[in-house]
Formats: structure tokens, sequence, C-alpha cells
């Protein structure tokens, strides 16, 4: 099983939320070209970023592989215990798919630069 220290290597996007990675890759046309992320050209078009999973308690991070044929989960960790308050802050008791907050994203971070 993969650590998450294998993947410092990846161009990991930062700022791609899964709401944006949906209009780059599934919604093709629903973003112009002048816009952060201008649309995909091809499936070697590919994006790297991380979602937090709340659909199951406890949440769990993911990476994402994604281009225009598939997004492929890299990795999975449980959320950390002591972030999971601030996640909650954030987004309350809500289930679904969302991007990391700023003290998930300073953690992960940190755990890849290990």
């Amino acid at each position: 099983m993969p650590a998450l220290k294998d993947f410092a290597l990846y161009n990991i996007d930062w700022n791609l939320t899964p709401e944006h990675a949906v209009t780059m890759y599934l919604e093709w046309g629903n973003n112009d070209w002048h816009s952060e992320y201008p649309p995909v050209r091809s499936k070697d078009d590919v994006a790297h970023y991380f979602v937090v999973d709340s659909w199951d308690a406890p949440p769990v991070i993911r990476l994402v592989r994604r281009n225009s044929e598939k997004a492929e989960d890299l990795i999975e960790i449980p959320l950390p215990q002591e972030l999971l308050e601030e996640f909650h802050l954030h987004h309350g008791t809500w289930r679904g798919i969302s991007a990391p907050t700023p003290a998930i994203k300073k953690w992960l971070m940190e755990q890849l630069e290990q």
C-alpha cells in the first residue's frame, strides 16, 4: 500500500476543487479559455488534487488523478482526528465530497515534505 509521501513529486493542483474538476473534465464547453481552468483539450490533460469524502464517518482524504476518461483515487487516508473539528467548523455534518480546508491542505503539504 502506498504512503502519502510516495506522491511528493506529483504535480498537485492545490486550488482545484471537485467543482472545478467537474467543470473541466465532465462538462466540456462549460468554461472558457480565459478562466483559471481552461477547457481540457485531450485525454493527456491530467490533474492531481485532493478531496475530502465525508459520505461515511469518519471522513477520508483522497488524492485523485483525473483526465477526460476517468477519475482514479491514488491513495485514501483517514482524516486525522486533530483536523476533524476544523473540518466540521467549515462543513458541519454535511455529507459529500469537498475540497480540503486550509488546515487540511497545510497538513497534507507537511506530510508530503517529510
